[in-house]
């Protein structure tokens, strides 16, 4: 499969840290541009985001990015806490490329951000999370437990880092950042959407009634059937209905 191209650019948060980025220019509408926030131990390089990116570009612009401590970019990662700063830098990006619309769409801890981002921040038109946590420090699968052994071990950091090129803090959150159920409530009134698997091996579902229970209007939720976890299971057709989803859910300025 051939991917639309992308242009890469390297942006600053309003804390200084680089953040390697790319534009991939729309092959639809003109105005509209999807923010595509990715999971922990992601990138915007890698081929399951380059697809996803390639997708939405069917719908408006995208501007993909790594998050702090991932990939090409700079500083260290702090697992859903400054990363708000990261997907604010995107979506001033996208404003300056000339999108009068700017959605973001999450994945997993990309999810977490893009709500705790328009709750914190706002800026955007719509949001989107996928695979989101409802709540922190949740252990209650083998996936999870094993994240949490890799931000909070310094084997498990170092792991991180070796395998996966991922730079995780180690001194952790203090204090603990608002969770993205309680964020939820205040991204109202921007339109969002709680998308979860009913077969996601790192958040049950209950995370996602957690978010949309908590959310006010104008608010959805789509429990997928046989869907996994975030970017890796996302199948083209799911990503063409988010990205109808978000085309009719924007409105114009």
């Amino acid at each position: 499969m051939s991917f639309a191209v992308s242009f890469p650019v390297m942006l600053r948060t309003k804390d200084g840290v680089r953040i390697d980025a790319a534009h991939t220019p729309s092959r639809g509408p003109g105005d509209l541009c999807v923010v595509l926030a990715h999971g922990f131990t992601g990138a915007w390089r890698e081929r399951t985001s380059r697809r996803i990116a390639h997708v939405f570009s069917g719908f408006g612009g995208v501007v993909a990015f790594d998050f702090r401590g991932h990939g090409r970019s700079g500083g260290h990662s702090t697992v859903g806490d400054e990363e708000v700063l990261d997907v604010d830098a995107a979506v001033r990006h996208a404003r300056t490329l000339g999108y009068a619309r700017v959605a973001v769409v999450g994945f997993s801890m990309g999810a977490a951000v893009a709500v705790r981002h328009a709750a914190l921040h706002g800026g955007v038109d719509a949001v989107v999370s996928v695979s989101g946590p409802g709540r922190w420090y949740y252990r209650g699968t083998v996936p999870m437990r094993r994240v949490h052994w890799a931000m909070e071990q310094r084997l498990g950091r170092a792991a991180a880092r070796l395998v996966k090129g991922t730079r995780i803090r180690s001194t952790g959150w203090d204090p603990v950042p608002l969770a993205p159920y309680e964020a939820a409530p205040l991204v109202s009134p921007t339109p969002l959407l709680v998308v979860h698997g009913d077969s996601d091996a790192f958040f049950p579902i209950d995370h996602a009634h957690q978010i949309y229970d908590a959310a006010t209007e104008p608010k959805e939720l789509w429990i997928e059937e046989g869907y996994g976890h975030a970017e890796s299971a996302a199948t083209p057709d799911l990503i063409r209905r988010i990205g109808r989803w978000v085309s009719a859910s924007v409105v114009a300025p």
